[in-house]
């Protein structure tokens, strides 16, 4: 049977072979600690279960309107109001199933075949993947380490063409736990608004901010970026909810309802329990929110120390998110491996550590780290790969 040419021009997760060797290993009965989580360890807060139970006994198991429930956009109007300043109408919002969903029906709405989509590096995986499904051609711009993994202004500017239609900005960052500060943000619009580029903020980790750092949306910023820009959130990370998958887009009227239109011809609505499960996240307590990136603050702390003594690592310390993205490039070098990926790979066999190759993420040289697990089995498992290197170190 022959495929669909969009689905051939997919590029494989490069995170699969090691999953599934981890699994494999697993299944055999060796203590495998996988390091690859893109979610919080901890369960839904109990107020947010105690809705959805009542939602299911109230009745509220059927179909809602294609975009979401009023309640539950009005809902997250009111936490942009409160968190950001920002206002909405409820024309302006869209819930989808899981912010993912939302970033593919925008890129679908947007993009024509040839648009140019600006994805800096390191990049969330589904990025590029979702830009070519749609027709687009990503342009990947190097976040240079040294200055915290961020596109600068000057680099936006190098790589716009009379193609380029998008800009992704992803504040607090997946995989490295950079944040652009108003400034950072303001330069990089001022870009955008010069040459008419939409701006796709994704801000699911903007809970997860540490050491006094702030959140900044870049539609904030003005009247004028804030028309440009569309917001993508959700309560995965924030609330805990990954497995609810409710996650919403804000901005432009018009690409809101045409994002509604296709929804109601492909998924239809998100899950109806998980939506008012979603209001009672956004109107509850936010107690539970603050213990929980108290906790990964904590973590972050006390695992970075270690992290950074393991011989070959040099890491930039993140400000958000939960992850560590350490350059390993050395540590190849003293182990004697050609690639991270090949490197990878030895650690999981020796040593039974699963960790995520930077180059899923479009940054060879390093290797992604979450913090989202338990202390006692994030320090087992740096020790693990510290006897690594120095058993096989040449």
């Amino acid at each position: 049977m022959k495929l669909a040419k969009r689905v051939k021009a997919l590029t494989p997760s490069s995170t699969l072979a090691i999953t599934a060797k981890a699994n494999a290993l697993k299944a055999e009965g060796h203590d495998v600690i996988g390091l690859g989580a893109g979610e919080p360890d901890f369960n839904t807060p109990g107020h947010i279960l105690e809705s959805a139970q009542n939602a299911m006994n109230e009745g509220y198991t059927r179909y809602t309107p294609a975009g979401g429930l009023q309640k539950l956009k009005e809902s997250i109007i009111q936490k942009l109001q409160q968190n950001q300043e920002l206002s909405y109408v409820p024309g302006e919002v869209i819930v989808t199933t899981g912010a993912k969903h939302a970033l593919y029906t925008l890129f679908q709405v947007l993009l024509d075949e040839g648009d140019e989509v600006v994805v800096p590096t390191p990049y969330w995986v589904s990025y590029p993947e979702q830009v070519k499904l749609a027709g687009g051609t990503p342009v990947h711009v190097e976040g240079k380490e040294e200055n915290g993994f961020k596109l600068t202004p000057e680099q936006l500017q190098d790589v716009i063409s009379d193609k380029t239609k998008i800009l992704i900005l992803n504040s607090p960052s997946n995989p490295t736990g950079a944040i652009y500060s108003s400034e950072e943000l303001k330069a990089i619009g001022d870009v955008c608004l010069k040459h008419d580029i939409m701006i796709v903020s994704d801000e699911i980790y903007e809970k997860l901010t540490y050491f006094g750092e702030r959140h900044v949306s870049i539609a904030q910023l003005s009247t004028e970026l804030k028309e440009k820009t569309i917001i993508i959130n959700g309560v995965s990370k924030s609330h805990a909810m990954t497995g609810w998958r409710i996650g919403y887009a804000v901005g432009n009227r018009d690409v809101i309802q045409a994002m509604t239109n296709l929804a109601s011809h492909s998924t239809s609505n998100p899950t109806s329990i998980a939506q008012h499960a979603a209001i009672a996240a956004y109107d509850g307590t936010q107690e539970p929110v603050e213990e929980m990136k108290k906790a990964f603050e904590d973590r972050l702390n006390k695992v970075y120390e270690q992290l950074v003594k393991i011989p070959g690592f040099k890491c930039v310390k993140p400000k958000g998110a939960f992850y560590l993205f350490p350059n390993v490039t050395e540590a190849i070098e003293l182990t004697g491996f050609n690639t991270v990926d090949e490197w990878v790979e030895a650690v999981l066999e020796y040593e039974k550590v699963a960790l995520v190759p930077g180059s899923g993420f479009g940054a060879p040289d390093n290797v992604r780290l979450s913090y989202a697990t338990s202390l006692p089995v994030l320090e087992e498992a740096l020790e693990r790969i510290k006897n690594f290197m120095e058993i096989h170190q040449k």
